[in-house]
């Protein structure tokens, strides 16, 4: 199970490469055993090169020393790292690896926000990445980055229904075993409402990730027209 802070550095990463003009996606297999990489990004530049960036997401010491494989396969390629956590490795980090520090936004300053943020927080460059060529062949990189588009796709649809998806009979039988269970005084510690709180939150973000690959599907099929014309 991802960390609350963990989910905080993913989302705001996300919009992060969204607000630089690219397209990420999470969890990505590499092929070659070459790991999985916590976010791709995908980048059509100015001259039609194709630019491909890998994150690694750490938010404690030990996940930050973790016998994990880190696929540092891209163009460029970065750790995102809470700034305490920096501090601590600062001097681990490889030659050549990119380091964007996340911090949460103030809560005084969301309060008095006349519109409220996408994300929870804000990135800023604390080490530029080095250029490298790509470690695995690219056009094995886009075939994951495309099917691990394609899962995203999938799972928002099937949670944009929400509950309907789980049929009636499904939905008594897990609830009556867990109905013992239920405290009223302390409703954080209730399967039911964190299964109706998850599945809210997720089919936003499903719905948002459905929305981007979409656009993506867009993009490449107007690339594919540009070339079949003489």
């Amino acid at each position: 199970m991802k960390t609350k802070l963990t989910l905080a550095l993913e989302k705001t990463l996300y919009y992060y490469c969204r607000e630089n003009g690219a397209s990420p996606v999470e969890e990505v297999t590499m092929p070659d055993d070459a790991g999985i990489v916590d976010t791709l990004s995908y980048q059509e530049m100015p001259d039609l090169s194709i630019e491909w960036r890998c994150y690694e997401l750490k938010v404690t010491k030990s996940d930050f020393h973790s016998k994990a494989k880190l696929s540092f396969v891209g163009h460029y390629n970065y750790f995102v790292l809470p700034l305490k956590l920096y501090q601590e490795v600062a001097d681990e980090i490889p030659a050549g690896i990119g380091v964007l520090i996340y911090r949460p936004f103030d809560k005084a300053m969301l309060d008095t926000a006349t519109e409220a943020p996408v994300a929870p927080g804000y990135l800023t460059v604390a080490r530029p990445p080095r250029r490298q060529d790509l470690q695995v062949p690219e056009s094995q990189l886009t075939a994951r980055f495309i099917a691990s588009q394609g899962r995203e796709v999938n799972k928002a649809k099937q949670m944009a229904t929400g509950l309907k998806q789980y049929s009636t009979d499904r939905l008594y039988q897990e609830l009556k075993k867990r109905h013992q269970h239920y405290d009223i005084y302390d409703p954080e510690s209730n399967f039911y409402d964190q299964f109706i709180e998850d599945t809210q939150s997720t089919a936003v973000t499903a719905l948002q990730t459905e929305v981007d690959a979409l656009n993506l599907e867009v993009y490449q099929l107007k690339q594919a027209l540009k070339e079949q014309r003489p």
